[in-house]
């Protein structure tokens, strides 16, 4: 199944997964909501982005993929979990990302949901009583199958997108932001993002992975991510993580 996959283009795979088990929700309110979130877990994103949110008033979400806890990826050093006990004491959401960090258009459908079950299960013996309530798809993003069966397991799933949620949002599939020397946007992009999305009251989701002076390319640098959350406040929206924010779209927080 895998190789039968790769052999189809990412653009037919990425319109698939787009166009159908969608989970439409209107994004109406009263404020803009926009999320701060990070992939992977790498200690810095709670070392400084945490401080830098917390800071300003506001809480991020941490997608983990609890397989690669204390070790060293192309992110730098991946978080112990005395990260995640801190994290939640501070108000963080910690979410679902698979334990093996797997690529859903690469592995079968019962290596998949194992690992996204062993993430789970691991959660709950590493931070008693916590539950994930958010997914975000690691590498190619979803096949229509993984959007399906997730849609049963978590309130919403991120994925990616490079725009805000506007007038409605999936949420199989949310979209997503990404801040990272990969994508090259600057603070004047970022700025503009957060202005459209106040002058439309959607919800906008960013995402990256390390935040350092030094960033891997899949990471963004210190000052930036600051200049764009001290932005963010300004622009009047709710600062809320990823979870609490399908929670004020659907009228339940």
């Amino acid at each position: 199944m895998p190789s039968l996959l790769s052999r189809i283009p990412a653009k037919i795979r990425r319109n698939l997964a787009t166009r159908f088990e969608r989970r439409l929700l209107p994004v109406a309110t009263s404020r803009p909501l926009i999320s701060f979130t990070f992939d992977d877990a790498p200690a810095s994103a709670f070392v400084v982005g945490g401080d830098i949110l917390r800071a300003h008033g506001g809480a991020a979400t941490y997608f983990l993929s609890l397989g690669l806890l204390g070790t060293t990826t192309e992110v730098g050093p991946i978080a112990d979990p005395g990260h995640l006990l801190r994290a939640r004491e501070d108000g963080h959401e910690l979410a679902c990302h698979t334990y093996d960090h797997l690529d859903a258009w690469y592995s079968s459908r019962s290596e998949y949901l194992a690992s996204v079950d062993r993430n789970r299960e691991t959660l709950e013996t590493l931070v008693p009583g916590a539950v994930f309530r958010s997914f975000a798809y690691p590498k190619s993003g979803p096949t229509v199958w993984v959007k399906g069966e997730l849609a049963r397991r978590f309130e919403a799933c991120r994925g990616g997108g490079q725009c805000a949620n506007i007038g409605r949002v999936d949420l199989n599939l949310v979209k997503a932001c990404f801040l990272d020397r990969r994508t090259g946007i600057d603070l004047d992009t970022a700025r503009t993002l957060i202005d459209r999305n106040a002058e439309a009251r959607g919800w906008l989701v960013f995402a990256t992975h390390d935040v350092a002076e030094d960033p891997s390319p899949y990471g963004c640098n210190t000052r930036f991510f600051e200049q764009t959350v001290d932005h963010a406040v300004r622009s009047g929206a709710l600062i809320v993580p990823f979870a609490e924010a399908c929670s004020k779209l659907r009228g339940t927080a």
